[in-house]
């Protein structure tokens, strides 16, 4: 008997990217991308939501004819009433929901959902009380280890286990917006300039080195995290699915790639020069999957 495959999941979009760029890039990933699942909603800066969202609202449309599942994804941060209210309406209305902060946990009332990345859930005992209160998968923080994820599988059995995959990683969330600052302006009127870093505005160290990323009032890593680790290393450790972090060139080529290294079509290095050609010329890290700097890159 055939083993369940490792399902392929496209994350929430991070960046501020305009309706029409949108549009184009969820029909790619509607017609073309090997996923199941795709995350949709504003989920790093409450002020960008109403830019986008009859063109997110189409989007989810489309991916729903295409056969993909939706799953709207909440605010990491709500900071004003507006962004509480709709929080807990998308989260007591939504069919299919990820939250990505505990303040909607109350307005779920027991229902299914995801649990985000941006939730601290760093051991069992907080992975099993999610569970309890309707959680059906967890998509885990992204300095935990392999191992230290395989623990909390066996500890929670029953509960899907999504880890991210490829992308740059969300590091930090803060209430003060980097990119009016860079740009000598105040949060309350940033005349959104994040749509200038389609993929995050990169920060170099003096000798010039790429040291972060920063996003809005978010950071992320440099490099592109990129697991290499087989569906036979990571069944054993609970993992059900991966997930891929939108950037704005390469995503259905990558998609493409992983799906072929997970079904044993292609191999590892085959997978590594898919990634390095068609996305960002970014460096690749896998670090903290191996217990390591997140910076760090090993090939499996």
């Amino acid at each position: 008997m055939n083993p369940t495959p490792i399902s392929l999941s496209l994350g929430p979009l991070y960046f501020n990217w305009p309706s029409a760029q949108l549009l184009d890039f969820y029909a790619r990933i509607a017609d073309e991308c090997p996923v199941d699942r795709v995350y949709l909603g504003e989920i790093v800066c409450g002020k960008r939501g109403p830019l986008t969202q009859a063109a997110i609202a189409s989007a989810a449309d489309r991916l729903e004819r295409a056969g993909k599942t939706v799953i709207w994804s909440t605010l990491i941060s709500p900071v004003n009433r507006r962004e509480r209210r709709l929080t807990e309406d998308l989260v007591r209305d939504g069919e299919h929901v990820e939250l990505n902060d505990f303040g909607g946990l109350a307005s779920r009332g027991g229902r299914a959902f995801t649990a985000g990345p941006f939730l601290n859930v760093y051991n069992e005992d907080t992975a099993l009380m999610l569970k309890a209160m309707g959680c059906t998968r967890w998509c885990p923080p992204v300095e935990l280890s392999l191992q230290a994820i395989s623990t909390i599988a066996e500890l929670c059995p029953g509960l899907e286990i999504e880890l991210f995959g490829f992308g740059r990683l969300p590091l930090a969330h803060s209430g003060r917006c980097y990119h009016a600052r860079q740009h000598k302006l105040n949060r309350d009127s940033c005349r959104y300039v994040c749509e200038q870093d389609p993929d995050g505005c990169r920060v170099s160290t003096l000798d010039g080195t790429g040291f972060l990323a920063f996003n809005g009032v978010q950071t992320l890593s440099d490099g592109l995290q990129l697991c290499t680790e087989t569906a036979q290393s990571l069944r054993p450790a609970g993992i059900s699915a991966l997930r891929l972090s939108p950037h704005s060139v390469g995503m259905v080529e990558v998609a493409n790639a992983m799906r072929g290294f997970l079904d044993g079509a292609i191999d590892a290095a085959d997978m590594v020069e898919t990634v390095r050609t068609s996305t960002l010329p970014l460096p690749l890290v896998n670090g903290y999957l191996a217990g390591k700097a997140g910076r760090e890159w090993t090939m499996v």
